[in-house]
């Protein structure tokens, strides 16, 4: 087997909207910088995402150097959306956190409002920093995470894709696979590891950047979605409900918390530093 690597980035300014695959990143201690910044919020100002309008997954958002973003989507003239100017901000709500963020300007309102066919305001997180820490029972005092669902950085494993593929097409589903990695919106990928032993880290090394593996993912129905179109299948929850299922979890991929902050390449180195006691 190979030595491990760094396989692929991703990055997405927006959350639940496409984004994309940079041959580097800088980690921030909330994640990689300018991945999901941004946010879709409802008029209660609760976080909207692909779960209930999985028509966002064929919008894209492109980062622009100064922070802002671009938009396009099928139908709809292309946006350039400047970052907010510090200021008021309201309360949103993510996953029953209490976040404030920056609205953005009343054109990207309207953009997104169109394209959904339902009332939506995009906003912005200004201070990462300070406004949104991660959950007290899997990290540190002072860890904080940007409006991804829960950790700074997710990983997944080719190798790990691949055993799942699989047990799709042994299930008798091979219809609907093989699944891309595109479906579980991870921020690193690594290759040259064994099918599933990402279940045993405890930390790891990408390149120069230390980080603690500090939860596996729990899988939702975006999974489902294929993010090329908006069109939902069945997998791959069904095969994870019978292969991947840790109480009312189906596992694919794990949250990192970085040690440090830097630069991660593809190509970059990959070890393991500490596993698990019990693995």
């Amino acid at each position: 087997m190979p030595n491990p690597f760094l396989q692929a980035i991703h990055r997405y300014p927006v959350k639940s909207v496409a984004g994309s695959g940079p041959g580097e990143a800088v980690v921030e201690p909330w994640g990689l910088a300018g991945d999901r910044r941004w946010m879709l919020v409802d008029p209660e100002h609760r976080f909207v995402t692909q779960r209930a309008r999985p028509r966002l997954a064929a919008a894209t958002a492109t980062e622009l150097p100064d922070g802002g973003v671009r938009l396009t989507a099928p139908d709809m003239p292309p946006l350039t959306v400047e970052v907010p100017q510090p200021g008021t901000t309201v309360t949103v709500e993510v996953w029953g956190d209490k976040v404030e963020a920056v609205p953005a300007s009343g054109a990207a309102a309207e953009w997104f409002s169109t394209y959904l066919d339902v009332p939506v305001r995009l906003v912005h997180m200004d201070e990462p920093g300070r406004r949104r820490p991660t959950d007290p029972a899997y990290s540190r005092p002072g860890d904080t995470v940007s409006f991804a669902d829960g950790f700074p950085l997710l990983l997944t494993t080719t190798a790990s894709l691949d055993a799942l593929n699989a047990l799709v097409a042994e299930g008798g589903h091979a219809h609907e696979g093989p699944l891309p990695m595109n479906r579980f919106r991870p921020n690193v990928v690594v290759e040259g590891t064994a099918p599933w032993d990402e279940d045993a880290w405890q930390r790891i090394r990408i390149g120069e950047i230390a980080f603690r593996v500090v939860k596996p993912c729990g899988r939702c129905v975006m999974t489902t979605t294929d993010q090329r179109t908006g069109q939902r299948g069945k997998e791959p929850l069904r095969t994870l409900a019978r292969h991947r299922r840790v109480g009312d979890q189906l596992l694919f991929g794990q949250n990192l918390i970085p040690e440090s902050t830097g630069t991660l390449r593809v190509g970059d180195p990959f070890e393991v530093l500490d596993r698990r006691p019990e693995a």
